[in-house]
């Protein structure tokens, strides 16, 4: 976990950065694309994508699901 309080964009794992802007890829945005990356931390997830949704693992912070983000 960073002690700097820094977040990470989760679709491009760069450091998101106050008042810049930050190109997220338009399947992201339209909701078809999950997280690749942890917002916490900026490593890389393991995502098993099924045929109803997917689910995200990180090593230090655990997981999250399309149902937990209302995409499911």
């Amino acid at each position: 976990m960073t002690t700097s309080g820094e977040k990470f964009n989760p679709y491009t794992g760069r450091a998101l950065v106050p008042n810049a802007i930050d190109a997220t890829p338009q399947a992201a945005l339209l909701g078809l694309e999950p997280p690749r990356f942890c917002g916490d931390c900026g490593r890389r997830l393991v995502v098993q994508v099924m045929p109803n949704g997917w689910h995200s693992v990180c090593s230090r912070h655990g997981g999250i699901d399309s149902e937990s983000r209302g995409q499911r």
